[in-house]
């Protein structure tokens, strides 16, 4: 028995589990996140061991319902990265505030999610990772209206389209009928236009921390790829393109204008969501590579961007957009790490957005050279939109203040490790490049055998994982 035959991933998702019950007790916040970081690490290791036994071994890793293939393997080591930079990256003031049991908790089901191929086990998670967002709002005293009919609405269309899908069973005009609910569900989930209000709604009331680590993994896009995109026929693709397109305008035109910080956010990472359904609906092996990598660029270059604005947070408190604060001086680091994951998330050269986003237009253009022209739009819209965030926020007379503000040892880790992962992957491309096209290669083939597409992408049986 070698060491890759360990079940990692099992560990991974058991972890922050069992670290939610033991971090509960502890009734010190300071000690609590020192075992928090503890917990999360320990799963972040437990993710990359199983990721690199799946790469050396080219086969499914894990066992019974949980196992990883080409497009869950480097997307669970995401979540667990994320996870444990949010928690390492916490600053006193915020800890009272940011529930560490709850937020394990919610790694350990956001992992099993990833780590799922199962349809019925697959929506039980979906729904489940939705409950503990529920409990924070309530625990914070906020409203929770908004997001329960959005969830609420979410969960039933769920539900209601695969069971429509089971019992189609082959009858290919029935399942595409049982595809509209999944559809509107992932919709619903991913924040598009008109169902979009809860994202905001969201950011508004959540604490940063937590509001980031639910919406930047793109669990509805990972829903679309196993629940949709297999046995969904073109026009129920198309369907998602075009609205996914203009969500990706409309976002980015709001993301313009907003004059709170929190809200700019939400609206940038809906229009890089929407970008990325819009690369699943062309169906080709380019433009599905492009989503694939861009998917990754986006958790990474806009997971590092929250982690910039919520240490801004920590120190000055909510900021708003509506004047100019100069926040240079106070925070030269901060002002770094918040213009290159901006602009890393819309494509600059160097980063791993410009390589996703360039493979994304690229098969755009070939499929559809309207989809591709407003790809382009969207993303220049989006870099105005960071451009004047940062001029606004770091720019202008210098704010006054008694304290140092300087960015501590553990924020500046947490925020250099996501510029180093979005820098190397920018220069050295090939390997994330050729990963997300493996992945795109076998949604291709998964989604020939389901709908038997003569002429559609083959590949040879010893490439497909799982």
């Amino acid at each position: 028995m070698s060491a890759w035959d360990c079940p990692w991933l099992e560990c991974a998702v058991a972890v922050p589990l069992l670290g939610a019950l033991c971090v509960g007790r502890v009734r010190d916040p300071i000690r609590a996140f020192r075992w928090g970081v503890i917990i999360t690490g320990t799963a972040l290791a437990a993710a990359v061991l199983a990721w690199i036994g799946f790469s050396l071994q080219r086969t499914t890793a894990g066992r019974g319902w949980l196992a990883l293939d080409e497009l869950s393997a480097p997307l669970v080591v995401l979540v667990a990265l994320l996870h444990f930079l949010t928690a390492l990256a916490t600053a006193r003031t915020k800890m009272r505030r940011f529930s560490l049991a709850w937020s394990l908790t919610s790694e350990s089901i956001r992992l099993a999610t990833f780590a799922c191929k199962e349809p019925w086990l697959l929506i039980g998670l979906l729904i489940a990772g939705t409950v503990t967002p529920y409990v924070e709002l309530v625990n914070r005293g906020k409203p929770t209206r908004v997001y329960v009919l959005h969830m609420a609405l979410f969960a039933t269309l769920l539900i209601l389209g695969w069971a429509f899908v089971d019992s189609a069973g082959t009858h290919q005009d029935q399942t595409a009928l049982a595809t509209i609910p999944l559809l509107l569900a992932v919709l619903v989930r991913c924040g598009t236009v008109p169902a979009h209000c809860w994202v905001t709604d969201w950011f508004e009331h959540a604490s940063f921390g937590n509001s980031l680590l639910f919406v930047a993994p793109l669990t509805g896009v990972y829903a679309a790829v196993r629940l949709v995109l297999p046995i969904a026929p073109d026009w129920v693709l198309e369907g998602i393109g075009l609205i996914s397109l203009v969500t990706a305008i409309y976002a980015a035109c709001m993301a313009c204008v907003q004059r709170e910080t929190r809200r700019f956010f939400a609206y940038l990472f809906l229009s890089h969501a929407s970008l990325v359904l819009v690369g699943l609906e062309l169906v080709t092996p380019v433009s599905l590579t492009g989503a694939l990598s861009l998917w990754i660029s986006v958790a990474l270059s806009l997971g590092g961007l929250a982690l910039t604005l919520r240490a801004l947070e920590a120190r000055f408190g909510r900021l708003s957009l509506a004047n100019f604060h100069g926040l240079y001086d106070h925070s030269p680091m901060l002002a770094m790490c918040f213009l290159l994951t901006g602009l890393a998330s819309v494509g600059f050269p160097g980063t791993m957005g410009y390589i996703a986003t360039e493979l994304l237009v690229d098969g755009a253009v070939g499929a559809n050279p309207f989809a591709g022209l407003i790809i382009v739009v969207a993303a220049a819209i989006n870099g105005i939109a960071v451009v004047r965030a940062y001029l606004l926020l770091f720019t202008g007379a210098r704010r006054a203040s008694t304290v140092s503000l300087r960015v501590g040892p553990r924020e500046r880790f947490a925020v250099l490790t996501l510029m180093g992962l979005l820098l190397i992957g920018g220069v050295f491309p090939q390997w994330s490049v050729a990963s997300r096209h493996r992945a795109a290669e076998q949604i291709l083939h998964e989604r020939q055998q389901r709908l038997s597409i003569p002429g559609s992408v083959s590949l040879p049986p010893e490439r497909v994982g799982g």
